[in-house]
């Protein structure tokens, strides 16, 4: 072969080999643990994403939503040995790069009204601080009044990671519903969810439980019991499939129940 033609011949494979990886990659939606390994190690199955915008970090995954320039959902496994009282500085909000489409600049939220309310919180990934930045990339936040940030959310966000320590390891996987004819803020047009979910699975037994929270974002003065809804509801607003890799019986099982008692409140 001419050497001109070398070249461009091995770019155009190397371009191809990388679209198949990547491709692979959002096929099998492995969630990475703790190390940032896509390993056999605490892995789990990914949502299913209604945008087809998947991003796989270190310490946290999510399904980007363009025309709402935000996660619709971000998914983590917490594990009782990520609990840590690290006291690191606060880092600046950056973009996310692996967002193809680019994520919502900061911007957006100065002057707004709404706090950059994290999905994945930084709480949970104190463990080290790389993990801990890794939260404050803006594909992570979503506009959140702030007594709903610092009140029930941040209520339930403690809940999880007391349950985190009680059954050692869980699944979590949250969001703002998305939907149509949502305010917006900033020149990018960040839409202001009307309400904000938590689904929690834990499979630390024999007997995998679930439990799904669906709260109105509004400053609200309620025990965490009166959001729990079955986690069938909050797919049904969402279009999202959060646990399509279980067995049937399992995933309905678990997505149509109620199951309150079973988790120690």
């Amino acid at each position: 072969m001419n050497r001109k033609y070398i070249y461009p011949v091995l770019i155009i494979i190397v371009t191809v080999g990388f679209y198949y990886f990547e491709g692979y990659l959002d096929n099998n939606r492995v969630m990475p643990n703790e190390d940032g390994e896509n390993g056999n190690k605490g892995f789990f199955y990914l949502p299913t994403s209604t945008t087809g915008s998947v991003i796989i970090h270190n310490n946290y995954s999510l399904s980007y939503s363009e025309k709402h320039e935000q996660a619709e959902w971000v998914a983590y496994e917490l594990k009782k040995g990520h609990m840590s009282t690290n006291n690191f500085k606060r880092p600046f909000f950056e973009e996310d790069r692996k967002v193809k489409t680019s994520s919502a600049d900061w911007r957006n939220y100065k002057k707004s009204g709404y706090d950059r309310g994290h999905l994945c919180p930084a709480g949970d990934r104190r463990f080290t601080y790389k993990a801990f930045e890794e939260t404050f990339l803006t594909s992570n936040i979503s506009p959140m009044n702030h007594e709903f940030n610092r009140g029930v959310w941040n209520d339930l966000e403690k809940k999880v990671r007391y349950w985190a320590k009680t059954y050692n390891a869980i699944y979590v996987v949250t969001g703002g519903v998305l939907v149509n004819d949502l305010p917006a803020i900033g020149y990018e047009h960040v839409s202001v969810p009307r309400y904000f979910y938590k689904v929690i699975f834990d499979n630390s037994s024999t007997n995998p439980k679930m439990i799904g929270f669906l709260i109105p974002h509004v400053d609200i003065q309620k025990e965490l019991q009166e959001f729990v809804v079955p986690v069938d509801k909050i797919e049904e607003l969402t279009g999202i499939d959060f646990f399509d890799k279980l067995d049937d019986k399992t995933e309905n099982k678990l997505e149509s129940s109620i199951t309150i008692k079973k988790w120690k409140f």
